[in-house]
């Protein structure tokens, strides 16, 4: 069996692990501390905080900015319901609009159209490892700056609508010759299993706030959070006579353990020379295979201003029905070749059907969702099996649509 997107564990992360199991410092310590260091470093944005999750990221990113009931959050239909389900625990609005149909990505225009004086945060998704247009999606905020109403301080103090980017696809991707996470206000990663870089879960914000903002200071209040409203954490604790501490607010536990910042160092510091070239070249070779093909729709990836992270291989087949690429599907999995669907649309699933959101407003979404087929990707895949899934891929469109 050719599996989806399994992490590439081999003897320098399990001995990184054991280092760190035999350290006797397992939760949050030095290595997350030099984790979020490297990271910072690497995407050149101003502060990052490792967390246990993208999600829990994104809703911290949220509360910190004093979105509640009453408000609204932009967000593209073509997402994973994280996306969504963050703005649902703060008690605010989602409001998906519809992405464009080259690159899975958010309309700029469908957010211009979707802008109101509720609106308080824009969630881009940067789909698949490819970057949104940020250049287009900042300009729109200074652009409507005069019809927002800030009401928490950390609103007035920003004076428009925030841009909170779901990162979490794009870790290493490129727009304009800079890094994902530098790209504006804030961006969030994720470091989930099937992600690019892996800590198993875990996820990172990577703050990036202009002045008068002081990033630093942000970063601090956001460890508070992070840990209960506790104002030291345990590595700060350790440090002669200074166990006493304050919970200073009614925080949440969703800090990164230095068990998975170990996963992440080494995923770090082979992440350019070697996982980004492999899944690079990975995708050169499906494109080479299916550009053969009059039925083959092949995603997006690189541009005159941006490159991928390579985290998704889109594949849509052109023509065919939602039943049809599911009997595809099915095919491919008989060939014993694992493959997905990136996304469902948030709008058809049950929970946000039953608010009263239909798939039906968001055509382009739903069109690229029913023709998509998420190809393998992983450092351990190799030319050969490479070359199965093409073949299975192949063989069952022929069956389904072609020799019908």
């Amino acid at each position: 069996m050719i599996h989806f997107s399994p992490p590439h564990i081999d003897q320098k992360i399990i001995d990184e692990v054991t280092n760190v199991l035999k350290s006797g410092w397992i939760t949050t310590g030095p290595k997350t501390k030099l984790f979020e260091k490297e990271i910072t470093n690497y995407c050149g944005n101003k502060n990052t905080l490792c967390l246990n999750s993208a999600t829990a990221g994104l809703e911290i990113i949220l509360r910190w900015f004093g979105v509640k009931v009453g408000d609204e959050v932009i967000l593209p239909a073509y997402t994973y319901s994280a996306t969504a389900n963050v703005v649902m625990h703060c008690g605010a609005t989602p409001v998906f609009v519809d992405v464009d149909a080259t690159d899975f990505n958010i309309s700029i225009a469908n957010i211009e159209k979707a802008i109101t004086s509720n609106t308080k945060v824009i969630m881009p998704v940067d789909f698949g490892g490819y970057a949104c247009d940020y250049d287009e999606i900042n300009s729109l905020v200074v652009k409507h700056k005069a019809a927002f109403v800030p009401q928490s301080e950390e609103q007035k103090l920003l004076g428009r609508v925030l841009v909170l980017s779901d990162s979490a696809h794009s870790f290493g991707a490129t727009y304009k010759g800079k890094k994902a996470g530098s790209l504006t206000d804030i961006s969030v990663f994720s470091f989930h299993a099937v992600k690019n870089l892996t800590t198993a879960e875990g996820g990172a914000v990577a703050l990036n706030l202009p002045a008068p903002f002081d990033n630093e200071a942000v970063y601090k209040s956001l460890c508070i959070k992070t840990l209960h409203g506790q104002d030291k954490d345990a590595l700060a604790k350790t440090q002669k006579g200074n166990w006493r501490y304050d919970i200073v607010e009614a925080g949440y536990k969703c800090n990164m353990t230095d068990i998975m910042a170990a996963i992440g160092l080494v995923e770090l510091d082979r992440y350019d020379s070697i996982t980004t070239k492999k899944r690079a070249h990975i995708f050169q070779q499906y494109d080479n295979a299916f550009s053969k093909y009059e039925w083959a729709q092949l995603p997006e990836y690189v541009s005159e201003n941006k490159n991928s992270c390579y985290h998704l291989y889109a594949l849509r087949i052109k023509g065919i029905t939602e039943a049809q690429r599911d009997a595809i599907i099915k095919e491919i999995f008989d060939h014993d070749v694992a493959v997905n669907v990136h996304f469902i649309p948030v709008p058809m699933m049950s929970f946000y059907k039953n608010l009263g959101y239909d798939i039906k407003k968001y055509p382009v979404t739903f069109d690229n969702y029913s023709r998509e087929i998420s190809l393998p990707v992983y450092v351990d895949l190799n030319d050969d099996l490479v070359k199965r899934v093409v073949d299975s891929v192949i063989d069952s469109v022929n069956k389904v649509i072609v020799n019908k």
